[in-house]
C-alpha cells in the first residue's frame, strides 16, 4: 500500500510540474496578437503605432460607427497584371479592430487571375469561398507543396506566414473572405518584394538566385515598373 500510495504522489507531483509548465511557457501555435487590456480601444490612426497596436481613442468620443465597417461589401479594382483584388478589413481600415486580434478581407479574383504567392508573417489565415472554383496551395518550410481545388461553402488554412496563393480555375469571377488572427496580419507579395522594392534588390542577387542572366532579370523588373 505504501508503495501504491508513494506513486500515486510522484503521479500528481509530475502532472502538477507539467501543467505549469503548460501556463507558464505557452506553445508557439496558441501565439497570435496579445491579449487586450480593456474592453476596446477603437485606434487613433495618427498616432504612433506602439506595441499592442494604435493608441487608444478617448472612450467619450467613441460611437457606435466606430463598431461597424461596410469595406468589404464592394468589389475593389482588379489589379494588372494579376487579375484580382483583395479588400483589406485590418485596423488600418477598421479602427474598431485595434488589439482584438482579429480581422478580415475579401478577395475577387477573375477568371484565370491569381492572387500571387504572399505571405502573412504576423496572422494565420483561414477562408470560405463564396463564389467560382479556385485552386488554393501553400508551401512548407520544408518545401513541401498543398493545394487542392474549392468550389462554394468549402473552408481552407494556410499556417502563419507560409507562403501561399489562390488561383481562379473556373470560367466566372471568384470571391472569398478571409479571416485572421492578428489585427495588422501584414501583406508581402512575392513577386513584388523581389522585384519592385524600393530601393531595387540588386540584379545580381536576383540573377544568381534564380540561376538566369541579368536580361531576364530587367525584362521582370519592367513588368513590374521597376
Amino acid at each position: 500500500m505504501a508503495i501504491m500510495k508513494n506513486q500515486s504522489g510522484c503521479w500528481y507531483v509530475h502532472f502538477t510540474v507539467c501543467l505549469i509548465g503548460f501556463l507558464i511557457f505557452p506553445l508557439p501555435s496558441q501565439s497570435s496578437d496579445p491579449d487586450p487590456l480593456q474592453d476596446f480601444c477603437i485606434a487613433d490612426t495618427k498616432g504612433t503605432l506602439s506595441v499592442n497596436g494604435f493608441p487608444c481613442k478617448p472612450a467619450a468620443n467613441v460611437t457606435s460607427d466606430d463598431f461597424f465597417f461596410d469595406g468589404l461589401s464592394k468589389e475593389g479594382k482588379m489589379s494588372i497584371p494579376f487579375g484580382s483584388v483583395a479588400s483589406s478589413g485590418n485596423v488600418l481600415t477598421f479602427p474598431g479592430l485595434n488589439t482584438l486580434g482579429i480581422s478580415m478581407s475579401r478577395v475577387d479574383i477573375g477568371p484565370g487571375g491569381l492572387n500571387p504567392p504572399h505571405s502573412h508573417p504576423r496572422a494565420s489565415e483561414t477562408g470560405v469561398v463564396i463564389n467560382g472554383r479556385l485552386l488554393v496551395g501553400f508551401i512548407t518550410t520544408g518545401n513541401v507543396f498543398y493545394s487542392k481545388i474549392l468550389t462554394p461553402g468549402q473552408m481552407f488554412v494556410i499556417p502563419k506566414g507560409l507562403v501561399h496563393f489562390q488561383m481562379n480555375v473556373g470560367e466566372e469571377k471568384a470571391l472569398i473572405f478571409t479571416a485572421f488572427n492578428s489585427h495588422l496580419p501584414g501583406y508581402v507579395v512575392a513577386p513584388r518584394s523581389l522585384f519592385a522594392s524600393k530601393p531595387s534588390v540588386p540584379d545580381d542577387v536576383l540573377a544568381k538566385a534564380f540561376q538566369v542572366e541579368k536580361t531576364v532579370i530587367d525584362e521582370i523588373k519592367s513588368k513590374f515598373g521597376a
